[in-house]
């Protein structure tokens, strides 16, 4: 499965902004891009730069490549509705993320694994898959026979100090979660701006 393994600090200096998917680090020590001239002052960003800019936020937060992030945009489009909105849920409704947003791992990457590993299932079904949608009433568990296993045990008594957004709701004693509606704009973890993404790949779909 090719997903990006590099340095993330890195990307998040380039962006100028922490992604809370990528990484666990509360804020950038150093704001500015990485290299021997980061820190001098540079021109002004193109607007083509700000649109890209936005775009990398959501695909390197999300852990997305390329292919599969402009199969999210040309998905939204065709939807009705705002596209950037129908990004925004696209994208907060996978597994991976939901796993993470309900606190179950530290960051998407870890969520990942967890969804990879066949610890997680679907309204008790087991799914290995960390982009499947899920669907609003759908219930997100941690398999009955991974609950025993130490590092689970560590994840959910962790989970318990995590925020979660208004669209889920946790369960600790049952290791299960709920999707209670569908995400919005409001529910993002960090600031971006969609109509410029959309923008972005207005000449490419």
């Amino acid at each position: 499965m090719a997903r990006y393994t590099g340095p993330r600090l890195k990307i998040c200096r380039n962006l100028g902004t922490i992604l809370p998917g990528l990484t666990t680090k509360p804020t950038l020590e150093r704001a500015f891009p990485p290299g021997q001239h980061g820190a001098k002052r540079r021109k002004k960003d193109s607007d083509y730069k700000l649109r890209l800019i936005e775009k990398q936020k959501l695909r390197f937060h999300y852990g997305i490549l390329e292919r599969q992030f402009t199969r999210y945009v040309a998905e939204a489009a065709r939807q009705k509705g705002p596209t950037g909105a129908n990004l925004v849920r696209l994208l907060e409704s996978r597994l991976d993320n939901l796993v993470w947003r309900l606190g179950l791992a530290a960051t998407i990457p870890a969520a990942r694994q967890l969804v990879v590993h066949g610890h997680i299932s679907v309204d008790g079904t087991r799914v290995d898959r960390p982009s499947f949608s899920v669907g609003v009433g759908q219930t997100i568990t941690i398999r009955e026979k991974s609950r025993a296993k130490p590092f689970i045990q560590a994840l959910l008594e962790a989970s318990a100090s995590r925020s979660r957004p208004a669209y889920l709701e946790f369960d600790p004693s049952k290791a299960a979660g709920k999707v209670l509606a569908a995400p919005t704009r409001e529910d993002m973890p960090f600031t971006v701006n969609t109509q410029a993404v959309v923008e972005y790949y207005s000449q490419k779909l």
